[in-house]
């Protein structure tokens, strides 16, 4: 189902609750959400008001993928960039890490596989971000 961005500062700045298998329908809304916002790129649960930890991006080709419960574990090659944000108003300049290995939950038939993955450039840095919106960090 297709969500309204929440903008409230004080809801986005809540750190998220670790996400669970119940949560599979957040996730979807996410997605729903997602593909409804013109050159929308990636979406965390707070920014539809859900204090969950899942994020939303579109790869480079333009697939959705979901992350439960992300970690970033490392990071190389750290680079102030400027970055937007939908449910924010300015841009701003952050540091982002050009490469990144992630770990996170992914949903498979029912049940949370840990997963672990490297990511570079844009998809990193978004991943940086959505992250960020976890910990409940406003850029």
């Amino acid at each position: 189902m297709i969500k309204d961005l929440v903008h409230d500062e004080a809801v986005l700045s809540v750190p998220c609750e670790p996400a669970t298998v119940e949560d599979a329908a957040v996730a979807q809304d996410l997605l729903d959400t997602l593909a409804s916002i013109e050159d929308a790129a990636c979406l965390a649960a707070n920014q539809i008001g859900v204090t969950k930890a899942i994020i939303v991006f579109q790869d480079e080709s333009g697939k959705a993928h979901v992350m439960y419960n992300p970690r970033i574990l490392m990071g190389l090659a750290a680079t102030k960039v400027p970055e937007s944000c939908l449910t924010h108003e300015e841009e701003t300049r952050v540091t982002r890490f050009a490469k990144i290995k992630v770990a996170f939950d992914e949903l498979v038939d029912g049940a949370f596989k840990p997963r672990k993955r490297d990511y570079l450039g844009w998809e990193a840095q978004m991943i940086q971000h959505m992250v960020d919106h976890c910990k409940g960090k406003l850029i």
